[in-house]
């Protein structure tokens, strides 16, 4: 388990906040410039806070009180950057050996036989840094942070510098280490696609502060991470899975607890589980269905409560998840929407956004 609480200062920029993870995997997540690099440096000891704790498996790495700063090398924390930071002098098998072999044996976790097969750099192994392209270096500077032995990984934007090909080639290898060998991870990035992939447990950052922690569906609803989510479209989050194709008519269903729902054609095969965002702006509110129109999807479900923002109001309806819809104050008025009642909710198939795999 990783706990913090610590403040520490670069410059003009602040970053305060509090974390406490005890999941196997998971995420930072914020727009870029909030804070999340610096924090995973201070983690890994590049950066010395200004006050506060940081501890692994209840271990102090630092204590500002206690006077504590444990050198990088003996934090057993495994950092791997955007950029891939091999050595370029080095062959693929030399950079991954590197911090290996200057372990005891007894704290020697991994294999490098195991690890050169999980990632499938084998045959990269005489190659310079050079000759590699930016998913080979990443995968490279995966293994041998892999290969140091830690009890922590943390991953910095790992995938930043790739293009989307590229990235759809390393995540099925992240989740791989994921899934083999019992390590836990902090993955950073501002793409939630991302993260969503390796897992749904994340802290949510934005301006040097850690604005709230859990299950993302969960959290991204709270006061203080609302506005971050509408400013991103982040609003309503659904784990859906892939039903059926319409190819001819570009349409894809999917399902979740126990409802349908008509979305663009997806590439996904069917019972393939994928993340699903709608903005609260493009969800309307209806007290019967809706006859002669072209938005395809209508659900049932039940208000639990509107909150009033500016000369907005925020519904949140129960419709087998809890999903939020923006309207006006007018639109309340006129229809008398009130907590515990039944209403629709409306929205386009092109109104929602798919996140990714999950």
């Amino acid at each position: 388990m990783l706990a913090l609480d610590l403040e520490l200062r670069q410059g003009s920029f602040t970053l305060e906040g509090q974390l406490t993870l005890e999941q196997p995997v998971s995420g930072l997540f914020g727009p870029s410039g909030c804070g999340k690099s610096t924090l995973l440096r201070a983690i890994a000891g590049l950066i010395r806070p200004r006050a506060g704790y940081i501890r692994l498996d209840g271990a102090p790495l630092f204590d500002a009180r206690r006077g504590i700063d444990v050198p990088p090398h003996r934090r057993r924390v495994g950092l791997v950057f955007q950029d891939s930071q091999l050595f370029p002098h080095l062959s693929v098998e030399a950079n991954l050996l590197y911090g290996f072999t200057l372990l005891p044996l007894t704290e020697r976790r991994f294999a490098p036989a195991r690890i050169v097969e999980l990632l499938d750099i084998g045959h990269l192994s005489r190659r310079r840094p050079r000759h590699l392209s930016g998913g080979e270096r990443q995968r490279v500077a995966l293994g041998r942070a892999l290969l140091s032995s830690p009890c922590l990984l943390l991953l910095d934007e790992p995938l930043a510098a790739l293009d989307e090909g590229r990235k759809q080639q390393i995540l099925p290898f992240l989740r791989r280490v994921r899934d083999e060998l019992n390590l836990p991870m902090l993955y950073v990035s501002h793409a939630i696609n991302e993260i969503l992939y390796l897992t749904p447990h994340l802290a949510v950052m934005d301006r040097g502060r850690i604005l709230g922690q859990g299950l993302f569906s969960e959290v991204i609803r709270q006061d203080s991470i609302l506005g971050l989510a509408r400013s991103l479209g982040l609003e309503n989050v659904l784990r859906v899975t892939v039903e059926r194709h319409e190819p001819e008519i570009g349409s894809t269903t999917v399902r979740y607890d126990g409802h349908e729902l008509h979305l663009p054609l997806s590439a996904l095969p069917p019972g393939a589980a994928t993340w699903i965002a709608l903005r609260a702006a493009d969800v309307a509110l209806a007290r019967q269905p809706v006859a002669g129109i072209t938005i395809q999807n209508q659900v049932l479900g039940r208000l639990l409560g509107l909150r009033r923002i500016g000369d907005r109001v925020l519904a949140e309806v129960d419709i087998g998840v809890p999903i939020l819809a923006e309207v006006t104050v007018k639109a309340v008025r006129d229809l008398d929407l009130r907590e515990g009642e039944t209403v629709y909710c409306l929205f386009k198939a092109r109104a929602w956004q798919y996140l990714g795999a999950a």
